[in-house]
């Protein structure tokens, strides 16, 4: 198993990417703890993966709750090998509307809680543990109405190569995950009902070259590469899993049939 005995981190490890990862990484011999703000899908949570998880109800934006978090599960499970920094929100901020609590309420949330929880995290992380942010690839595509989420996650891509720099003495490994769409309950703020969900679901896929989101586990794949061993000459990195949409955009089906050199 390639995580056996180590001890995880995971916030919004109660549904979408942080239930899979928290899934992934007790079935590789992991003992995870995992927050989250809801108490009922937590207790859910905790009796469907058994007596090596850990929930605890924590919003990352209180610090001293996550501190908490963080004390507890030292307690039960002992000193962290992983910790995935994965729980954020996604409120648009469009420009000419926004107030200045909207912006600083994703800012906090996304960007501030991580710093904050990597700090109250550094004493009890062994030689040679893995941090691994939650990215996006809205870092740089330049969707309308996401400012404050755009920048929040480019600053975890920035932190997160400033933090290996601070770690490396220690052998501590500071990566990104950079996510592209993703079927996760996070949509439900946009559709909320299956069928609302199925048109965007197409309209979303007929710009991703590989034409669908990424199912939660997939991504939770690339957290367990990063936090085993096997990644473990990774260093300041960015894996991006996002079907090519940043990579090859112009291969998505909503450009159609390819055009060869022979037809233009």
């Amino acid at each position: 198993m390639r995580l056996k005995d180590k001890v995880a981190l995971i916030t919004g490890g109660n549904s979408g990417i942080g239930l899979a990862t928290a899934k992934l990484f007790v079935a590789e011999g992991a003992k995870v703890a995992l927050t989250g703000r809801n108490q009922e899908t937590l207790d859910a949570t905790a009796k469907e993966l058994g007596p090596d998880v850990l929930v605890i109800k924590a919003d990352v934006s209180d610090f001293a709750a996550m501190e908490k978090a963080i004390a507890a599960t030292v307690e039960k499970f002992g000193n962290l090998d992983v910790l995935f920094a994965n729980a954020g929100i996604a409120s648009t901020t469009p420009v000419g509307t926004t107030t200045v609590e909207a912006f600083e309420e994703v800012m906090r949330v996304n960007v501030t809680s991580t710093f904050f929880l990597v700090q109250a995290a550094s004493p009890y992380l062994n030689e040679g543990a893995s941090l691994i942010f939650n990215g996006s690839i809205l870092s740089i595509s330049g969707r309308p109405g996401f400012s404050a989420y755009a920048a929040s996650k480019a600053s975890l891509r920035a932190m997160a190569r400033v933090m290996a720099s601070e770690f490396s003495s220690r052998k501590i490994r500071v990566n990104v995950v950079t996510t592209g769409s993703t079927a996760t309950p996070i949509w439900s703020t946009v559709a909320p009902t299956p069928e609302a969900f199925d048109v965007l679901y197409k309209r979303v896929a007929s710009g991703i070259p590989l034409a669908r989101m990424s199912e939660a586990k997939e991504i939770a794949n690339v957290a367990l590469f990063l936090a085993s061993d096997e990644s473990s000459f990774i260093q300041a990195a960015e894996i991006v899993a996002d079907g090519g949409a940043t990579g090859s955009p112009g291969g998505a089906p909503i450009y159609g049939a390819p055009i060869y050199q022979s037809e233009i």
